[in-house]
């Protein structure tokens, strides 16, 4: 079964295929993407690789975990599901008058 990473600490210029290319070298990569910023189009520093198994999985985080990519220290570890978002404006979501 495939397993979701999520690698933090990546150089804001790594491209989606230098992520896939490195972590390539742990096993079969299903998909590598870096986020990116929706207002300014550029990284966020952080990204997600899926590799095809759970082996291949501990076999990343064993060899990138800690280590230099691009000068840059990587943090990386299974992928946690995404919180749901808080709504910060407060109040029950109405716009009107009491």
């Amino acid at each position: 079964m495939a397993k979701k990473l999520y690698v933090g600490g990546l150089p804001y210029a790594t491209t989606d295929s230098e992520l896939k290319d490195a972590f390539a070298q742990c096993g079969s990569v299903t998909s590598a993407v870096i986020i990116m910023d929706k207002m300014t189009g550029r990284s966020k520093g952080f990204g997600f690789v899926e590799m095809s198994s759970d082996e291949e999985a501990q076999t990343a985080i064993d060899q990138w975990n800690g280590k230099d990519f691009g000068g840059r220290t990587l943090t990386v570890n299974e992928a946690r599901p995404m919180e749901p978002r808080r709504d910060f404006r407060g109040g029950n979501g109405g716009g009107g008058r009491w």
